[in-house]
């Protein structure tokens, strides 16, 4: 039993209404979107060395330091 082509324009038309036409446009979009950058970001990953990436990475987690000194109070019991 496979499924035919008035099954598969059956659920379609459900989808369609249950979801409605401008929340599927918006879901294709973001998903072509999404698709889109993943594959930019492969071809750019290819065309860097890798000591160029791990450089990068090196660099951009370099976090904000703060040098301070600390002085030790020490107190004498009153006794």
């Amino acid at each position: 039993m496979a499924i035919g082509p008035l099954q598969i324009f059956l659920i379609l038309m459900i989808i369609i209404l249950l979801f409605g036409t401008k929340k599927l446009r918006n879901v294709g979009g973001d998903l072509g979107g999404a698709i889109k950058n993943f594959k930019k970001s492969m071809t750019e990953g290819q065309d860097q060395d890798p000591d160029e990436t791990a450089a990068t990475k090196i660099e951009e987690n370099k976090g904000e330091t703060i040098d301070a000194q600390f002085e030790e109070k020490k107190e004498e019991d009153s006794k």
